[in-house]
């Protein structure tokens, strides 16, 4: 299907979707990907992650009008050789996500609905985030939780960060598409505040969270 989604925000960041049913092969044509970064996709030995890193690169080309090359520093994070804008992915094995500003830093996840997300309630959310589960929707509610926290551990680019205990997610309701509070509170007990979006579609939701 290819770019599924492309969104200009009002706080200038710009996000981009790309909904992959493409092979492997339809998206190396598409993707135009460079050759180290196509030499390094070839080591992976999962069919599904070549596509998703395909697809990132194909995604690319229709957010930039010139020729972008992907690097990462040496704890994950992306970043572009030859762009200066700020850049955060994340990928399923159906879609493909990003965020893009010029001037702060930003995170972004997307997940499928379908994944069981039970764990999420022990490893990652407080004692107050548990209360407020509902059993309605529970497992959206934690999708969110998951994505909002994993979208703020994106942007801040820090090591050991404890998502129970050191980002808070205000109380909300899952619906189609919202806004979420946020706090990270750091090792010295000082506090950052953080609004994030989200929106659910095809059986996925994305979150995602621009710096001030």
């Amino acid at each position: 299907m290819g770019l599924f989604l492309k969104k200009k925000l009002d706080n200038e960041a710009t996000i981009g979707v790309w909904h992959i049913t493409e092979s492997e092969e339809e998206l190396t044509l598409l993707s135009a990907t460079p050759t180290d970064e196509m030499e390094e996709i070839s080591f992976i030995k999962s069919a599904s992650m070549r596509r998703q890193r395909l697809a990132v690169r194909a995604l690319l080309n229709k957010l930039f009008d010139e020729k972008v090359y992907l690097s990462h520093h040496d704890n994950g994070k992306p970043y572009l050789e030859n762009n200066p804008m700020n850049i955060s992915i994340s990928h399923t094995d159906q879609f493909v996500a990003v965020i893009l500003h010029e001037d702060q830093d930003c995170g972004i996840d997307i997940e499928s609905l379908d994944r069981d997300f039970s764990a999420v309630e022990k490893k990652a959310l407080s004692e107050d985030e548990i209360e407020d589960l509902e059993d309605e929707k529970r497992n959206e509610q934690l999708a969110i939780y998951w994505c909002a926290k994993e979208a703020i551990f994106k942007l801040l680019s820090r090591y050991n960060v404890d998502f129970a205990e050191q980002i808070e997610v205000e109380r909300f309701r899952p619906r189609g598409e919202g806004e979420l509070e946020a706090t990270f509170i750091d090792k010295n007990e000082d506090e950052q505040e953080f609004e994030l979006e989200y929106m659910t579609f095809e059986r996925h939701v994305m979150v995602w969270v621009v710096g001030d």
